[in-house]
């Protein structure tokens, strides 16, 4: 079949020179799904974002349709036929579907939006693929599943005929998941070419037509699905045999290190995000805590952590209540922590890689001895650390900020993980880092449990949280849905039904797995 893009010979070198991407080809053909997997730091999003004129290639082509494009902006590439869904989804949350839908391209009657024929071509173009969306439904009450789907109408109302996904399933259940690759292949079967972008690469082989793979910058090789395992294309990205399944002796707990007794928590709205809770977490234990975006799970660790307040129940750290700790004060009484938002809360990105991972460790007499810090020391455990864990860099000194984005989350895994700890909070711990990096973090997590650090792990990756908890609460609605203490019995499915509410254990039921 004829190549319908072609991205050939594409090289983009930043001022600081570091070379992105290295005379990269690409092409996919009218039609199919087409992977492109590779470690952080590999140059894959570097790449989508020239081809969606974010960013301009300092040398090479980029052909769509036999044509030579100049794409300078993102209304170029919506133009030339091109869409993006990224992966924090670009939304006003207080405005409808609809107008969501219809942002750069709004309908008027006269110099008024016209809500009317807004909803009319909204509800056309869902019909047109298969989505089933309310147009008049405001953006803040739907699911994230559904907001995924209106980021990609915002993408098909505009004649997109290429769709780029970044990494589109990271929080959704299975069941939101399924839905989602069933309309994509609908997509692809219409005549929309999808470049589909993931670590998840049980879902590259269940969706995917072909894969590139690329590595350092560079094209390592295209390869039909069929023709190669997970295994496989994990190899190709980081050179070495990667094991998928990690292996974890049963855990051995012992004394409660963290509390939670009837904790509500409100948001500044005044609205209730957690009802009532009541769990606590172990030395020697990695207690699982799953559900869908926005079901509490973000407000339960902001008040665990520090980063914000509670006025109902209590949270008791190591025999000490927690209310009015500063994050100092958490931090030295043994808890560290890995946030969700690496950007906002997991880093100083004007700060360079060194500093950001002594940053809570800099008042130690072996960094500090007074008047003058101990460089020659700092450098040492920098250095170690960055080989350690796999951050892709020029050296330690290299800025946060120039990092991608995995490079960035290894950096805040590096910092917590080295801090002596009694409890590790990890919010997403392995979201946006490569298949190599992630057996990284998983093992030394379970090595961590082993050593009797308590852990809480809230994962949006079902395999993650299943495959390293011991025991795995279930949000839904702000309250406890289900309490699971042998993990093993349960299934992606089932646990996607309680995360949607679908099913749910009774309080007695729960209370009594959480005191057994």
């Amino acid at each position: 079949m004829e190549n319908y893009l072609v991205m050939q010979d594409v090289t983009k070198i930043y001022n600081n020179g570091i070379i992105a991407n290295d005379k990269v080809n690409f092409s996919a053909v009218k039609g199919e799904i087409h992977a492109i997997c590779g470690e952080n730091g590999a140059g894959k999003t570097t790449l989508m974002k020239m081809l969606f004129g974010i960013e301009q290639p300092d040398e090479g082509k980029i052909i769509i349709k036999g044509k030579d494009m100049k794409l300078n902006s993102p209304t170029d590439a919506i133009k030339a036929g091109i869409g993006m869904v990224h992966q924090h989804f670009m939304q006003v949350p207080s405005l409808t579907v609809a107008e969501n839908v219809m942002l750069g391209i709004e309908p008027t009657k006269g110099l008024v939006f016209d809500m009317n024929e807004a909803v009319r071509r909204t509800k056309e173009c869902c019909e047109k693929y298969g989505f089933e969306i309310n147009p008049k439904a405001e953006i803040q009450d739907l699911s994230v599943g559904v907001k995924q789907k209106v980021e990609i109408v915002k993408a098909l109302v505009k004649g997109c005929e290429i769709l780029i996904l970044d990494e589109p399933t990271a929080v959704l259940t299975p069941q939101e998941t399924k839905e989602l690759f069933v309309q994509l292949k609908h997509l692809r079967d219409t005549g929309c070419t999808i470049i589909f972008i993931s670590h998840k690469l049980n879902e590259v082989k269940e969706l995917c037509d072909r894969v590139t793979v690329i590595k350092k910058g560079k094209t390592i090789g295209v390869w039909n699905i069929k023709d190669v395992t997970e295994a496989d294309i994990s190899r190709y990205m980081v050179g070495v045999d990667v094991d998928l399944n990690i292996p974890k002796a049963p855990a051995q707990p012992k004394e409660n290190v963290l509390t939670v007794k009837n904790l509500t928590v409100y948001n500044e709205a005044g609205k209730k995000k957690v009802d009532d809770i009541s769990f606590s977490v172990r030395r020697g234990e990695i207690v699982g805590i799953a559900g869908v975006e926005g079901n509490g799970q973000r407000e339960l660790i902001d008040v665990i952590t520090g980063l914000a307040k509670y006025s109902h129940g209590s949270i008791v750290l190591d025999g000490k209540e927690v209310k009015d700790m500063e994050i100092a004060d958490l931090r030295e009484h043994g808890m560290v922590h890995i946030p969700e938002d690496r950007n906002l809360y997991g880093c100083a990105r004007t700060m360079s890689i060194k500093d950001n991972m002594v940053a809570d460790k800099i008042h130690k007499d072996e960094y500090n001895s007074g008047l003058f810090l101990n460089e020659k020391k700092i450098k040492e455990d920098t250095d170690r650390w960055v080989d350690e864990y796999l951050v892709l860099c020029d050296s330690g000194e290299q800025l946060v900020g120039m990092l991608s984005g995995g490079n960035v989350q290894k950096v805040v895994v590096a910092r917590e993980f080295t801090s002596p700890s009694k409890l590790l909070i990890s919010d997403q711990p392995t979201r946006g880092i490569d298949v190599g990096a992630a057996e990284f973090v998983r093992k030394k997590m379970v090595e961590m449990r082993d050593a009797g650090e308590a852990i809480i792990l809230v994962s949006a990756d079902l395999a993650e949280v299943m495959s390293l908890s011991d025991s795995l609460i279930v949000m839904h609605g702000g309250k406890i849905n289900g309490y699971f203490k042998d993990v093993k019995s349960l299934t992606e499915e089932d646990l996607g039904f309680y995360m949607l509410g679908v099913k749910h254990m009774s309080e007695e039921e729960i209370k009594g797995a959480l005191h057994e």
